[in-house]
Parts: structure tokens; sequence; C-alpha cells
């Protein structure tokens, strides 16, 4: 008969052992890299999973004093062509509209009336975008808001492989194909951005 030991150590406890005896420092320090990759998946990347929609995530340090995509772009390195910033608003005759489009590029009001079926739209409150869409500001996405509303993408996301737009958590993106993206939530693509 052969008897079986198991012995279970914390990461803590794991450092901490005399090197004959264990792991050192520098594993420690491999493990919890590892567990920081592995962070938890917003609701944004568990329907993108479930659709089984090709992405990549990224993850940036966010200023609370500037939560803009322009920021986000920067932080991460990427054009601010490709970073996709998603502005709710209130149309007059349809209600709450959604459009998104590149984070240094300013939204033609005008425009996104003409082409939501509305004769004026504006933006909504900042304190009104929780409870419309379940989202904080810095943290809107087009994906998985409380309700399915018309969304509209600004057309030059077709000069791009890939977008990237937030996984519906401050400082945090997720990078994927502009096709998918409008086949998923059903958007429709327009020029969006004041000349």
């Amino acid at each position: 008969r052969m008897r079986m030991t198991f012995v279970f150590f914390s990461f803590e406890a794991l450092a901490v052992l005399p090197r004959r005896l264990g792991p050192a420092p520098w594993l420690l320090n491999e493990l919890r890299q590892t567990m920081a990759k592995k962070e938890k998946k917003t609701n944004v990347m568990r329907i993108l999973d479930k659709e089984k929609i090709s992405y990549e995530t990224k993850s940036y340090d966010y200023d609370e004093d500037n939560l803009s995509g322009v920021h986000a772009a920067a932080e991460l390195g990427y054009d601010p062509d490709m970073v996709f910033k998603t502005i709710v608003t209130h149309g007059d005759k349809t209600g709450p509209v959604v459009f998104c489009l590149p984070s240094e590029k300013e939204i033609d009001l005008k425009a996104a009336a003409r082409v939501s079926g509305n004769k004026s739209v504006e933006m909504i409150h900042v304190k009104e975008l929780p409870g419309l869409t379940g989202y904080l500001r810095g943290g809107c996405s087009p994906i998985g808001m409380k309700k399915a509303f018309p969304t509209f993408i600004d057309e030059s996301c077709h000069h791009h492989q890939a977008i990237s737009i937030s996984a519906g958590q401050r400082g945090r993106q997720v990078v994927l194909s502009p096709d998918d993206l409008i086949s998923l939530i059903g958007a429709k693509t327009a020029d969006l951005t004041a000349k």
C-alpha cells in the first residue's frame, strides 16, 4: 500500500520557504503575473465568447479626470483613429440612440439625427448613463447594454482591420473586427463626424 500526502501552500507561504525547501520569491512574482493576466472577464467579453467572436483584450491605467478615448489610445500606444468611443444620445422621435466614432473626432449632431431618423438628438446627461446602459462614463461599450438601442458606427471603421472599443469597464478595451462588431449589435455605418 502506498500512502499519498498532499500539502497545500498559499503563494505567500511558498515565497518565504528556504530555497532548499521550495520556490524562491522570483517564482511568487511569476505566479502573480500569471494570475494578473487572467483578469475577470467583463460582460462584453462573455458576450463575445458566447458568440465565438475573436477579440483581444487590453488594459491600461485610466485617469478619473481624463476618461477620454484619446487618453486610452495614448496609454495603449494605439492610433486614436482605431480607438472608438461610445456616445449615447436621445433622439426626439426614437429615444436613445448609440453612436461610435473615432476617439479624437467630434460627433456631428445634425448628421447623427438625420441617419437615426430624428429631427434632433442630444447627448444624455452622464448621470443617466448607468441607468440607461448599465455602464459608467469612460467604460461604456456598444456591446451588452441593458437594452438593444439603435446603433450607428462611423464609416471610418472600415479603414481598419480591427478597432478598439470599451470592454465595459474603465481601463479595459477589446480589439475586434469592425465587421464582427457591426454584425453582433446590428449596427449601421454612416458618416458621423463633424468636419
